[in-house]
């Protein structure tokens, strides 16, 4: 009862991300958009069943071009698990902070906090970065100085 994260060499081939149950899968659309679930059973080539207990995904069936497979896969999980059983697996392999860890999600909550800026907090990260960039200036102009 593991989270493994595959590496490129671990797997051949070009695919690295496999569809299996006890994948962690990113929903990109739908009212569940942004969570992430797990895999518990494969209906199709084209669908499979995802819950998702510590995210408040109920279990439902979605098509493969509504999911993106991440690098987070839960090992041993049993096919058709329910919801109860497979919220103590999630916990027990710490998948959410797993998950959270990821430069992946990171980019997406940084993203998610850039929109929600208002107009003065854009102008403030402006003269911040204004700021800041004065300072580096500054430093590199006394290195030029200092090897001249």
């Amino acid at each position: 009862m593991e989270v493994r994260i595959l590496c490129a060499d671990e797997t051949s081939g070009s695919f690295q991300r496999l569809v299996e149950v006890g994948r962690v899968v990113l929903i990109n659309s739908g009212s569940d958009a942004g969570k992430i679930a797990t895999i518990v059973e494969i209906v199709d080539h084209r669908r499979a069943i995802v819950d998702g207990p510590t995210t408040n995904v109920k279990r439902q069936v979605v098509p493969f071009n509504n999911v993106v497979l991440t690098d987070i896969v839960v090992k041993s999980l049993p096919r058709a698990i329910g919801s109860k059983r497979l919220a103590v697996f999630l916990e027990k392999n710490q998948v959410v902070e797993a998950w959270q860890k990821s430069a992946w999600a990171k980019k997406i909550d940084a993203r998610q906090r850039r929109a929600n800026l208002s107009d003065f907090d854009r102008f403030k990260l402006m003269r911040l970065k204004k700021q800041q960039r004065n300072i580096v200036d500054r430093q590199v102009a006394l290195l030029k100085k200092e090897r001249a």
